[in-house]
């Protein structure tokens, strides 16, 4: 368990800890943020494409050696990243940080392997509290780092981390891939219309998709709001910045301790109405002018609850859909889920202008968040149709 939870710990803080160092990144490889921003979109976008990839391999191959390659490709292109000498050549070696995401997908798949679907939404809410805490403190220490040391610094424990990461797999996680011998990857690629043809799949990974996607909006816009609109430095930034994150700690907590008893549906249901509830709510108070660092970030954090609740019981009835191809299933949800919060963090930085304030990224997080509720009553009706049917 502590594995998989340093693993998704790490894939989640390579995406947060230097956030609060794209200003100063910007000035440092003398370009507008604009472009710095790039290194958010461009990880999730790639960070999608290999997902579609991940799964199938590590359902043929195993988990294991899926994992271990990707981490120590993340290592090596984090060093990429402390010495680059231009935003070019930063850019490139971002991408090539994005092989992490097989500890994010293969640690879902691991826990699929385990256990059944409810018991998997409960243990993949523990898990995933790796992903809450990390963004929790990943940008405050992030922040306090790039301050006193430079934004390298962000990078060189992410460089350490990632090297920690790989000894305890190497060390600790054995192989929990169902054996498929004789099948190839072809083989594996071709399970693809089989998960694409069913509506719940789509339902569960829409659901995914867009109440994330009210997460990666804030990904790609909250730097700019901090700085901007509200004037704060890298330090207190970082510490404004996690807010998100201790809903998502709580909302896993509750997934843990009770998508057995509730059933995943009505836990996905519940985290949307929050997710879309705690934007609408912030876009209210922002838009008749008393909008201030304490309820922008401090209402964000209903993202975070409202994800951590729904996140974990939408991955497992996905995974579930096809048991067989859990690890498929896995990487195509989670490409899916990625490649739209790639578009709508690069949206969010786009939308947001000089003199624009935060009123467009909300908008843009509303929109998302109304999103989910609908596509997750889509699968509670569709499931309702399957049993009337038996």
């Amino acid at each position: 368990m502590l594995t998989l939870i340093a693993l998704s710990a790490s894939a989640a803080l390579a995406m947060n800890i230097f956030l609060p160092s794209l200003p100063a990144m910007a000035e440092h490889f003398d370009t507008e943020y604009r472009v710095m921003q790039l290194s958010v979109a461009l990880y999730l976008g790639v960070n999608a494409v290999l997902q579609l990839f991940v799964g199938a391999i590590s359902d043929r191959i195993g988990r294991r050696p899926v994992l271990l390659a990707g981490i120590a490709i993340f290592c090596l292109a984090t060093i990429g990243c402390i010495f680059a000498t231009n935003i070019v050549m930063f850019l490139v070696f971002r991408m090539c940080q994005a092989a992490i995401v097989t500890a994010l997908v293969l640690s879902r798949a691991v826990v699929r392997d385990m256990v059944p679907e409810a018991q998997a939404a409960s243990m993949i809410g523990y898990v995933t509290m790796g992903m809450a805490v990390a963004p929790m403190v990943g940008p405050a220490i992030g922040g306090a780092l790039a301050s006193v040391f430079g934004w390298q610094a962000g990078f060189w424990a992410l460089f350490l981390i990632g090297g920690l990461t790989l000894w305890l797999t190497w060390t600790d996680l054995g192989e929990t891939a169902p054996s498929r011998a004789g099948t190839t990857l072809r083989d594996e690629l071709r399970d693809y219309p089989e998960l694409l043809k069913s509506p719940r799949f789509w339902g569960y990974t829409l659901t995914l998709g867009l109440i994330s996607g009210s997460f990666f909006a804030y990904l790609g816009g909250a730097p700019f709001v901090g700085d901007q609109v509200f004037g704060l430095d890298q330090a207190v930034f970082g510490l404004f910045f996690g807010a998100p994150a201790i809903g998502y700690f709580c909302g896993n907590g509750i997934a843990g301790r009770f998508s057995v008893q509730v059933g995943i549906n009505r836990m996905v249901l519940w985290g949307t109405l929050i997710n879309a509830g705690g934007v609408a709510l912030n876009l209210l108070v922002t838009s008749i002018g008393y909008g201030t660092p304490y309820t922008f970030f401090g209402l964000m954090t209903c993202i975070g609850l409202g994800n951590g609740m729904a996140i974990p019981n939408a991955t497992s009835g996905a995974l579930s859909v096809r048991p067989h191809l859990a690890g498929t299933a896995s990487g195509l949800s989670g490409a899916m889920m990625i490649g739209l919060g790639a578009g709508l963090s690069a949206l969010a930085g786009a939308l947001l202008t000089p003199g624009s304030g935060a009123t467009p990224l909300l908008w843009l997080m509303v929109v998302t968040g109304v999103g989910a509720i609908v596509t997750i009553l889509m699968v509670i009706r569709r499931e309702k149709r399957l049993a009337g049917a038996l």
